[in-house]
Order: structure tokens, then C-alpha cells, then sequence
């Protein structure tokens, strides 16, 4: 350290003299004090004050030059020394050192704009100043073709100084976009393949750009799902196959790239690993087998490339993730499960899978996830049967194949996405299917459980799916015994809140229902109805002029059904329902009009 002292005091003075030898002796005693103390020798540089000498040192014509920009590079390493540097204006002088045609002033100058841009809010700014990513950006443009050695070192620490520069910042990540530097990285991962240090600085920048969502576009203009995958097939090692993993998962969000991915040959590649590692204990097998199933799914969130994979249900790739759903593999029973579920997102292939047997694999996996069973796979199956119960020509089938029986297998669960699965499945069954609604509907400890459910006040979803289901058992029975289930069960008063929702659809699910109940059952519901304040949300209903007309209509209906209960019938004479009813008659939908003069006969008839 004594030396040091020595070096940074003969520096000072050897500076102000120009004298280059002296200058030089200086320069590779501090370089050597720094690699064998960084943080030590980095702090007395600092404390001495030699910081700000350095800008004149850093002469374009100068020799001393790489050695200060090395110098500045090693001590930048030092988080403590960065804004120091930025302070001691070294930022302008380096970035026009990146004008220089030298290239180890070049390699230099990239290693310290790159070292003191790290986690440095200063470093960035002033760089950003100073333009340096724009050259920096143009170098790596125009050495991109060139697989000297030399060169590809330069392009590594370039490319590293442009990611110090822009990681987890989107502004200056959007700049980077701007100026083009995806295309240009792009082609760099294909020209230089072979070199590991310049493949991996590039998939790190890519990683980071990805999660921009503008970067996207600017992808997928380029073959990056060529390259990758090109990239993974050569792969061997774990930590360089989740490398690219990294970078495939954001990419995979935008829909374009999904179908370049499937068109370029991921999937093959993700069946392999999927293949190689469902019987691998190790920690990594398990969590390339996670990655490699997700980034499936995601791929299947595309139409098109869902589409492509499906090939009517013939496609290898969709056998495959079939044999998921009866492995004894927790993470492939979730991943085929959820890949059935983005499978059935149109009704051809949906008619399909139920005609070729799939509902028995699902209902066969929930059994085995009864008790204790793993929520996610739970989930994931039930979010599937949901899907498949979509088309009307599937509902009679799922029924009889006993899918409402083993759902309801689930109806103690009290994890919140079961539960709303569980009842958007059943919902999806019962449409126009009466049978099953009157068996449902007469179900008590369903009904009970869904007016539990229609008070989970903290889980909105589950409450607006009870709610729907409970109306739809109603609306699609057309049973007095479900609707006297329904009134004994207490769920009356949830239908006239549903009433009031903020969802035209539940608005007029519940209406409809009210109306059957009112229609089968009114003097068994009279007590509810009064206590729910039925009258006077069909007061408001009906003055609300942004009420849709269906809404208009269906409580005029209600209105003339709820006529024949006598304390009903007294709320709606003394809140003057006549004069809403009679302005009805004028309005400009054909039917609401036409039943506003039926109420209004209604009303004045029994005044």
C-alpha cells in the first residue's frame, strides 16, 4: 500500500508534466495493486483524489490510454466507486475514447462505461448523456460479422456494457429498442454461435428486452425462434438450457412468435426434455421438467399455434400431452390438464375430445385428487371439463359419463379457484339441460352450500359464479322443487341482490329466476321477497334510464308476477310503479313498450 502511495503521489505530478514513462510505471503499479486488493487499492485512489486526473489521461492519441480506461474498469467494480467516477466526469472522455479505431482502447473503454453503469443510477444517466449507447450500438452493427477472436471479445464486453446499461430500466431498455438493437443481437447469436461468452451476454440482453411488451414486435420481425432453438437442440448443460428457458417464456407471450416457436421446432425439443426427465429425482430434472410443460401450455394459449398442434385431434404433439393426464407425475398431470383446457377453446375440437374419450381421463385424475388432493391439478382439470361443457351437443354426454357427480366430489374444498371452477363447470353443464337442473337443483346440500358461497364476500368470483348457478337451476328446471329447494335454502334474498349487479347478464339471470319463482312458488317466497326489498329494486331498475330494455322488460314481468301477493302487492301500489310503467309506453324498443301497457292494465285493473 506504501508503494501505492508512492505511485498515486508521483502520478499527480507526473500528469501535470506530461511525462509519459513516469505516467506509465504509475498506471501499472496501481493496476497491480488493484488486482491484488481491488477494494483497498480502489479506496485510495479515491481518498488521494486521483479520480479527477484521469479525463486528461484519457487522450485518444495517448498510450497510457487503455491502461487508465482498464484502471477505471477495475476500480468501477467497486459498487462504492461508481458515482465517484461519474463525479470526477470520466463519462465524456471515455465515451468519445469509443470513437477510437484502437481496439484494445475499445475493449477498454466498453469494460469501465460497462463496470460503472452497473446498478448505477448516475453511471446510466451520464452515459446516457453523453450518447455512449449509440455508438456502442453502431459498433455492434458493424462488427457483427466479423469471428476473429478479438473481435468477438470486443462484441462480448459491448454487448455486456449495453445490458449494465439498460437492466430493469424501461426507458432506457425502450431506447435500446428504438435504435434497433434486437435485430442486430439477433443476427449476432446466429453468426457466433460457436463462441459461449458472446451467445450468453446475448441471451442475458435478450432476457432482460423481452419483458418489455414494445420489444415484441421488433422479434418477431427477426428468426430469434429459429436461433433459439437451433441454440437449445446443441445444449447439453441444465444451467444454459434454462438460459435460453429464460429468455423462450417472455418471447412465448405474443402470439406471433408462439407459432414461429411451434413452426421452428420447440416442441419437439420440450417433449424431449419432458421425456428425459419425468423420472429424475434431481432438483434440476424437476425443474427443467416444470419449465419445459409450462412453456407448453403457453404455447397452446395461441390460437393458431394451438390450432396447428391439434391437427383435428390426429397430431402427435396433442397424443403426447394427452398420456400427461394419467402419469403419476403431479407437475405433467397439471400441464395436460391445463394443455386439454387451452385445447378446448373452439367447439370442433371441444366435440372431438369429448367423442374421443378425454372426459374419462379428467374425471379418472380429479378421483385420484380427491382427498388431499393438489389444488392446481384440481383446478387445472375442472377448468378443462368446464371448457369441453361449452357446446350444447356435449352437455347430455359429459352428464351421462357422471362429470356433475364426481364435480361435486369437490364441494367441501375451501380453496376459492376450485370452487369457482367447480361451479362455472356445473353452470356450463346444466345450459338447456332440464334433467340435470331438476337433479341438481333438488340437490340440498348443493344449494346450501351455495348460498354459503353467494356471501364469500372476499372471493368476488365465487360469489358471482353461485349466484349465476343458483339462477340457472332455476331458469333451466323450470321445477317448483328446485325453486322450493332454493326458498328453503335461503337463497331468495341472494337473487334480488344479484338483481342489483353491475353485470347486465346476472341482472337478468336473476330476474328470470325471480319471475319462475314468483310464477311456482309465490306464497312460499313472499316472506323473502318482502325481506330482500324485491319491490324496491324494481323501482329502481325501472327508473335507471341507463337499465338496459331486456332489463325493463323482464321487471315489468315481475312486477305483474309479484300482483298476486298481498303485502307485494302493496309496495308496488304505494311507490307509484304507474308512472314509470305509463312513460314506458313510450319508449323506443318495440317489446319493452308493448309490455309496459300490459303492466299498466296490470296495475290499473288491480288499483
Amino acid at each position: 500500500m506504501d508503494n501505492l502511495s508512492d505511485a498515486l503521489e508521483k502520478l499527480k505530478i507526473a500528469s501535470t508534466d506530461s511525462a509519459t514513462d513516469s505516467v506509465e510505471s504509475c498506471l501499472d503499479c496501481l493496476l497491480k495493486a488493484l488486482a491484488n486488493n481491488s477494494t483497498e487499492a480502489s479506496m485510495k485512489i479515491h481518498e488521494m483524489g486521483v479520480l479527477p486526473l484521469f479525463p486528461t489521461l484519457l487522450h485518444p492519441q495517448s498510450s497510457c490510454t487503455p491502461k487508465v480506461a482498464n484502471i477505471i474498469a477495475e476500480v468501477a467494480k467497486n459498487e462504492f466507486m461508481r458515482s465517484p467516477c461519474v463525479e470526477a466526469g470520466l463519462i465524456p472522455p471515455l465515451v468519445q475514447l469509443l470513437n477510437s479505431t484502437d481496439q484494445e482502447v475499445l475493449l477498454q473503454t466498453g469494460r469501465a462505461l460497462g463496470n460503472i453503469c452497473y446498478d448505477s443510477h448516475e453511471g446510466r444517466s451520464a452515459v446516457d448523456l453523453a450518447g455512449g449507447a449509440q455508438i456502442v450500438a453502431g459498433h455492434i452493427k458493424s462488427l457483427s460479422q466479423n469471428t476473429e477472436p478479438a473481435n468477438e471479445k470486443l462484441l462480448t464486453v459491448f454487448c455486456g456494457m449495453l445490458m449494465n446499461y439498460s437492466n430493469d430500466n424501461d426507458s432506457l431498455q425502450a431506447q435500446l429498442i428504438s435504435m434497433g438493437v434486437i435485430p442486430t443481437l439477433v443476427r449476432l447469436l446466429g453468426i457466433h454461435s460457436h463462441n459461449t461468452a458472446l451467445t450468453e451476454m446475448c441471451l442475458i440482453a435478450f432476457g432482460n428486452l423481452a419483458e418489455l411488451e414494445s420489444s415484441k414486435e421488433q422479434f418477431a420481425s427477426t428468426n430469434i425462434a429459429e436461433e433459439l432453438v437451433h441454440l437449445f437442440q446443441k445444449q447439453m448443460e441444465h444451467e444454459k438450457k434454462e438460459m435460453i428457458f429464460e429468455v423462450l417464456a417472455p418471447l412465448a407471450e405474443n402470439d406471433v412468435i408462439k407459432l414461429q416457436l411451434v413452426e421452428a421446432g420447440l416442441v419437439e425439443c420440450l417433449l424431449e426434455v419432458v421425456a428425459q426427465t419425468v423420472d429424475g429425482e434431481r432438483e434440476e430434472d424437476i425443474a427443467q421438467l416444470k419449465t419445459a410443460s409450462d412453456l407448453m401450455v403457453l404455447l397452446l394459449l395461441g390460437d393458431e399455434s394451438m390450432q396447428k398442434l391439434f391437427e383435428g385431434g390426429k397430431g402427435s404433439v396433442f397424443q403426447r400431452v394427452l398420456s400427461w393426464v394419467p402419469s403419476h407425475n403431479h407437475q405433467l398431470q397439471l400441464a395436460g390438464a391445463l394443455a386439454i383446457a387451452n385445447f378446448a377453446r373452439n367447439d370442433g375440437n371441444c366435440i372431438h375430445m369429448v367423442d374421443t374419450g378425454i372426459v374419462q381421463k379428467l374425471l379418472e385424475l380429479l378421483d385420484r385428487h380427491v382427498e388431499e388432493g393438489n389444488v392446481t391439478v384440481q383446478h387445472a382439470a375442472l377448468s378443462a371439463l368446464r371448457n369441453l361443457a361449452i357446446p350444447v351437443v356435449n352437455k347430455s354426454k359429459m352428464l351421462s359419463a357422471g362429470v356433475a357427480d364426481v364435480v361435486l366430489k369437490f364441494l367441501q374444498s375451501e380453496m376459492p379457484p376450485v370452487q369457482f371452477k367447480l361451479l362455472g363447470t356445473l353452470r356450463m353443464l346444466i345450459d338447456t339441460q332440464a334433467e340435470a337442473a331438476d337433479h341438481l337443483g333438488t340437490n340440498g346440500k348443493l344449494v346450501e352450500r351455495l348460498v354459503e358461497w353467494c356471501e364469500a364476500k372476499d372471493h368476488a368470483g365465487v360469489m358471482g359464479e353461485s349466484n349465476r348457478l343458483l339462477s340457472a337451476l332455476i331458469r333451466h328446471s323450470k321445477s317448483k322443487e328446485v325453486v322450493r329447494t332454493v326458498i328453503q335454502g335461503g337463497g331468495v334474498k341472494h337473487l334480488v341482490t344479484m338483481a342489483t349487479s353491475e353485470h347486465m347478464i346476472m341482472q337478468n339471470e336473476a330476474l328470470v329466476a325471480l319471475g319462475l319463482i314468483a310464477a311456482l312458488d309465490l306464497v312460499a317466497a313472499e316472506k323473502d321477497l318482502v325481506g330482500a326489498g324485491l319491490v324496491s329494486v324494481l323501482h329502481k331498475l325501472l327508473s335507471d334510464e341507463r337499465s338496459a330494455p331486456e332489463i325493463k322488460y323482464n321487471s315489468m314481468i315481475l312486477i305483474c308476477a309479484v300482483m298476486g301477493s298481498e303485502p307485494l302487492h302493496k309496495e308496488v301500489q304505494s311507490l307509484e310503479f304507474i308512472n314509470i310503467v305509463s312513460k314506458l309506453r313510450a319508449h323506443e324498443n318495440k317489446t319493452v313498450s308493448h309490455q309496459a301497457s300490459l303492466t299498466e292494465q296490470r296495475l290499473t285493473a288491480q288499483s
